[in-house]
């Protein structure tokens, strides 16, 4: 299956884009995602607990199953004062 993932601040700088795609397997859910995304990203190796996942427009956890065309979004964490 193909999804989108789109990066937002600091994380689209460690992916050097805005977005990508991803070929996963069909049984593929947020934490195999996550899995690819280290593996071709190296720097964000360790990330995973500061970042936030949504599933086409949802909050999810990293057992959300994933299914063909979905969008997903990296959220960076938010400061503020």
């Amino acid at each position: 299956m193909r999804v989108r993932v789109l990066a937002f601040a600091r994380l689209r700088e460690l992916l050097q884009a805005p977005e990508t795609w991803f070929d996963l397997p069909h049984d593929a859910g947020v934490d195999d995602l996550w899995l690819e995304l280290e593996r071709r990203f190296p720097l964000l190796h360790g990330e995973a607990k500061w970042v936030r996942v949504a599933c086409n427009g949802r909050l999810v956890d990293g057992v959300q199953p994933l299914r063909e065309g979905d969008e997903i979004a990296l959220l960076p964490p938010v400061g503020g004062g």
